[in-house]
């Protein structure tokens, strides 16, 4: 799998590129060292230098987040990455009884790993605090989700749609708990 190939199919064309992503094998491994630790790198790595490096500038003047909680900040962020993925793929294999279709978690976890990619891909916008609420454009991994589930977890077009919703939901609620950890631990105090 050509990286930047897959990035650029999955996004300008997700109908062609489903059916070949369902062909191939959804091994954890390959799937984690392959696409999300290099993808998951963009949103830390940018969310870092906006925060710590450039910094926010106000009428008063810039602010940045101190150099060590920012790396905290950073490794935790990109951890969590991981264990996002692999909730929501979890999370999708144990929805598809009730959407009337078969638990398949090699197809589940594929279908969460190329569904975050806008996710990753708009976390660019992190790099300059200005234009984080670019990172909004993310939103269209919930369209890939939709259009993946029949193709990936077999469910009937008509139970797409609310399988996605429920998808993306518990997602959010995966995110928002492991961001509220990532901050109680980012702001524990340590000594130095």
């Amino acid at each position: 799998m050509n990286l930047i190939a897959r990035v650029k199919a999955i996004m300008l064309d997700p109908d062609a590129e489903w059916p070949v992503i369902a062909r191939e094998t959804g091994d954890v491994k390959f799937l984690f060292t392959r696409y999300v630790a290099i993808l998951a790198l963009i949103p830390a790595l940018a969310g870092f230098i906006g925060a710590s490096i450039i910094g926010v500038s106000v009428s008063v003047g810039t602010f940045r987040v101190p150099l060590l909680p920012g790396l905290i900040n950073l490794v935790l962020g990109y951890a969590f990455t991981f264990v996002i993925v692999y909730a929501v793929a979890l999370i999708i294999d144990a929805l598809a009884p009730s959407f009337r279709t078969e638990r398949n978690f090699p197809a589940a976890l594929k279908l969460a790993v190329y569904s975050f990619t806008p996710v990753w891909v708009a976390g660019i916008f992190l790099l300059i605090p200005g234009l984080r609420f670019l990172t909004i454009l993310g939103l269209y991994g919930f369209y890939l989700m939709w259009t993946g589930l029949t193709p990936l977890m077999g469910s009937p077009r008509d139970k797409s749609f609310f399988y996605a919703i429920c998808a993306v939901v518990a997602a959010i609620v995966v995110t928002i708990v492991l961001a509220i950890v990532q901050s109680t631990m980012a702001s524990i105090p340590r000594p130095y």
